[in-house]
């Protein structure tokens, strides 16, 4: 049984001061459970603030990004071990902004999955296809390139750990969402390349998140399909009262 991860993705938003605040109303509102994971990804100028009120919770800190050396003269990254010794326990690559508007490759991404377990961290991995590409009908494609590409030479032990996250380019930060029909399809031929990939017994422990516009009122929806195993969340996720239903509808 898979156990959905709900991570909020809070991208270049929220200062200290709020961000701090908004982890304090989810503590106070939420509760662990063995039933769903929480985690949030803040920018990574306050990891160490947001860690600190979270230290010792039932949510999990995650970075939104990281390089794929351990150290070196590289101005202006940070490493996974860094992410680590701050207390990350997961970690989002390739996320489709980062592809469209920054040019991270498959193959980048791929260095950055093979370093974040190689330090322990939990890759988040992200893959979409654009409206474009959709309206072509090249999803299958493009999702599944994705996926080989940034999955390359991982043994099916080290795939078993990671996370990947479904994002339908169309459908992030628009208010557009892929039906739960829509979402399933995919998530099922993701399900499928795995089992391709990296055997049946792995494919089933992989949970694949899905992102793109999620909100109170289409999360159980989506939720309750076969192969969504949680989401990653945007814009909702800056709010405890958005955030905080969306929790509960994996739970």
């Amino acid at each position: 049984m898979r156990k959905p991860l709900i991570a909020g993705n809070w991208k270049m938003n929220l200062l200290r001061d709020s961000s701090v605040a908004l982890i304090h109303q989810l503590l106070d509102k939420s509760k662990a459970s063995d039933k769903v994971e929480v985690a949030v990804c803040p920018p990574s100028v306050y990891l160490h603030d947001v860690g600190a009120a979270l230290r010792g919770s039932h949510i999990a800190l995650g970075a939104q990004n990281m390089y794929h050396t351990d150290e070196g003269a590289y101005t202006g990254e940070v490493s996974g071990k860094m992410l680590k010794d701050i207390g990350c326990r997961y970690v989002i690559l390739g996320h489709s902004e980062r592809r469209q508007l920054m040019g991270e490759t498959d193959t980048q991404v791929n260095q950055k999955v093979h370093a974040a377990l190689k330090v322990g961290l939990v890759p988040i991995v992200c893959v979409g296809e654009t409206l474009d590409q959709r309206e072509a009908g090249q999803t299958t494609t493009v999702v599944r390139t994705q996926c080989e590409g940034s999955l390359a030479g991982l043994t099916s032990e080290q795939a078993a750990g990671i996370v990947l996250a479904y994002e339908p380019v169309w459908a992030i930060g628009t208010g557009k969402t892929a039906s739960p029909a829509q979402a399933e399809e995919v998530h099922a031929d993701i399900r499928a390349l795995l089992t391709k990939m990296f055997g049946a017994d792995t494919a089933q422990k992989v949970r694949i998140q899905y992102g793109g516009s999620v909100k109170a009122d289409n999360a159980k929806e989506l939720l309750s399909q076969p192969n969504i195993d949680g989401a990653l969340v945007g814009g909702a996720s800056l709010k405890a009262d958005s955030f905080l239903p969306i929790i509960d509808a994996a739970g």
